[in-house]
């Protein structure tokens, strides 16, 4: 699959490295922008409030999967339900929102677990199989938690849980499975 990552710092250039090691064409563009027309996917992982800048930087935008993996640390855009809807206007593709829930500084780790670990994500019928193929890939398990509405602005507002735990504990991998799955 070619994949471009739009954000090179540590989860667009950690995901970047997990995908590249299993198999895919993968280009990383950072703040200069660049072109992602030849692309299958379309990943974001920039700063929530960067995105508009970050994807008006970059040419070859046309409809493409996209998986949104931003967090938002500052004041929403209210004009969107979600981040993930900021970045489907723009690319105009079927969308999902994952990897906003796992830490990129943890990626080295993942295949040293001795279950593997859990990745939210939600995402549109078109996005859905291709996002879990990835999580995958990515060495996670994929757990969908439905449609894009209202599953994104739910995974984005659990990111002050995310980060509350994290101060206790530091960054961690979590699970979750019916019973008898373990």
């Amino acid at each position: 699959m070619r994949i471009t990552v739009i954000g090179r710092g540590h989860v667009g250039g950690g995901l970047a490295r997990l995908w590249d090691r299993a198999g895919h064409r993968v280009t990383g563009l950072g703040r200069d922008g660049g072109d992602a027309g030849d692309a299958d996917v379309i990943v974001v992982a920039v700063p929530g409030h960067t995105i508009a800048e970050a994807l008006g930087k970059v040419s070859g935008l046309d409809g493409q999967v996209t998986i949104d993996t931003t967090n938002l640390y500052t004041q929403r855009d209210a004009a969107f339900p979600s981040l993930a809807h900021q970045v489907k206007s723009i690319i105009g593709g079927p969308t999902a929102k994952s990897f906003s829930t796992v830490f990129a500084s943890a990626y080295d780790q993942i295949a040293e677990q001795r279950v593997t670990p859990s990745n939210f994500y939600a995402a549109e019928p078109a996005a859905k199989d291709i996002t879990a193929r990835l999580i995958r890939d990515a060495g996670y398990d994929p757990v969908h938690i439905g449609d894009l509405t209202p599953g994104a602005r739910l995974l984005e507002d659990s990111s002050g849980l995310t980060r509350a735990l994290a101060a206790q504990i530091g960054p961690f991998f979590y699970r979750y499975a019916a019973p008898g799955q373990l």
